[in-house]
């Protein structure tokens, strides 16, 4: 088990990293113009990549054939789809589906 101060230190090397693999590509290329086509590429493919690969996730476990029948997770993204299409918040549907979620699996199912 961590003690407080190697959590602390955990989460100070983790926030880190996750910035500097993010600041990478511009520390790299400064300037937009002279970037590699196929960097530009990864930038553009990426992010909904990484949005559907965590969306199988999520639903790999789900069984159809047992009670609830994926029924809170159904509903959730129903849920989510509705928010996002009329707020436009990508912040906001996240949140409303994991807060949708937890109530359904907690007190409705």
């Amino acid at each position: 088990m961590l003690n407080t101060s190697q959590s602390l230190i955990l989460i100070a090397i983790l926030a880190a990293v996750t910035f500097l693999t993010r600041a990478i590509p511009f520390l790299l290329f400064p300037d937009q113009e002279h970037m590699p086509p196929f960097v530009r590429y990864l930038g553009q493919a990426l992010p909904y990549s990484i949005m559907a690969m965590l969306v199988v996730y999520c639903y790999k476990n789900v069984s159809l054939t047992a009670a609830p029948f994926g029924l809170p997770e159904f509903l959730c993204a129903v849920f989510i789809l509705f928010l996002h299409r009329w707020k436009h918040n990508l912040i906001l549907s996240i949140a409303g589906g994991t807060i949708l979620y937890m109530v359904l699996v907690q007190m409705v199912f």
